[in-house]
């Protein structure tokens, strides 16, 4: 190790620096667990002497090796964290070791691409969704709207709502989160184009007082039946259901609200009625037929193509399954939404089950 300390400061002719780096990185990268505190921090500061002179591509291809290891030492991962945000980024957005801890310390004394990497991280829960939601940068904004598995406290979506009246950008994909609640989504045609406030009158028609009632009662449906595909629903589900139904309220922005929030059955028998589809048959085709079904059912369903992904994303998620969308599947998806109406979507859709 002493040898190594000195190689660092004074390399000999045949070691450069970013050999000695990158064999200090994998020594502490393999041995980790093993060394004792004094090793550790001697190769910490050894790294940290080298960072300055070693090129940012060798130390870029080490973050990039480190951000999906489970096993790397834990204070690597934050010292390469604490790089320049090219360094950082690939740690930052896949690192499964960085704790909510980490990242929340990280927001509060990085610079904005590290905040903006941390926007980026799936499924960040609330207390760090509403640490980024202070920041008055709009790309760290941006990119927690666009993060469809971002957790957002209602206390967090109202400061979204009152700052996308200084940063336009902010507009549309706020409005497309599918868990934005509607009363904000109603509040922000003050300020949005007259597409947008079309979208929301379109995809947030319910009354608010129908929205919370209808969610009260499919909360109370989850949680009083027992967990897991339920093939048949309860009863209770398919009245509520039938009850949207009669009245008008069953649209595009139910499914999205109770996808959001993980009732994927209520999801299922929902889109089932809303297509005129016995269930198996809708859990057949848009869970088995790859993408195209689930473009064609979102399209017939008056749900936007921006939201697709998301809709695709969800789904396969709760259900446990693969949700890679390969890039001929995307395009596919594209031509739908923009060939199909909702009716020719419907009759591709129902034809292609016969």
């Amino acid at each position: 190790m002493g040898r190594l300390a000195q190689l660092a400061m004074n390399p000999a002719s045949g070691a450069s620096r970013e050999e000695i780096y990158l064999a200090v990185a994998s020594l502490y990268r393999i041995q980790g667990a093993g060394l004792n505190s004094r090793e550790r921090e001697l190769m910490r500061e050894i790294l940290k002497r080298l960072t300055r002179d070693v090129e940012m591509a060798i130390r870029i291809a080490l973050a990039q090796r480190l951000a999906e290891d489970s096993n790397a030492p834990h204070d690597l991962i934050l010292l390469l964290v604490d790089d320049s945000i090219e360094v950082a980024r690939p740690l930052i957005i896949n690192s499964p070791l960085l704790t909510e801890s980490d990242v929340l310390k990280m927001i509060a004394e990085a610079g904005i691409g590290h905040q903006e990497a941390a926007a980026h991280r799936p499924n960040i829960g609330i207390p760090v969704t509403d640490a980024l939601v202070r920041s008055d940068h709009e790309s760290v904004l941006l990119a927690l709207v666009r993060n469809a598995t971002a957790k957002i406290s209602s206390y967090s979506y109202e400061t979204l709502v009152q700052k996308s009246r200084a940063f336009s950008g902010l507009q549309e994909p706020l409005v497309k989160r599918p868990d934005l609640p509607p009363q904000l989504a109603t509040k922000m045609c003050e300020w949005v184009s007259d597409a947008l406030k079309t979208y929301i009158k379109t995809n947030y028609d319910m009354a608010a007082k129908s929205v919370d009632a209808a969610l009260t009662e499919a909360n109370v449906v989850l949680t009083s039946e027992p967990p897991g595909p339920k093939d048949p629903p309860a009863d209770s589900a398919h009245k509520l259901i039938e009850k949207l139904a009669a009245s008008g309220q069953l649209k595009a922005g139910f499914l999205m609200r109770v996808l959001s929030q993980g009732q994927t059955d209520l999801f299922d028998l929902a889109f089932a009625r809303l297509l005129d589809m016995e269930l198996p048959r809708f859990r057949k085709a848009f869970y088995e037929g790859g993408a195209r079904p689930v473009a064609l059912s979102c399209r017939a369903a008056g749900i936007d193509r921006s939201v697709f992904n998301t809709v695709f994303n969800l789904s396969r998620q709760a259900r446990g399954l693969s949700v890679t969308l390969a890039a001929p599947e995307s395009r596919d998806a594209d031509s739908i939404f923009a060939a199909f109406t909702r009716q020719t979507a419907m009759d591709e859709l129902h034809a292609a089950l016969h």
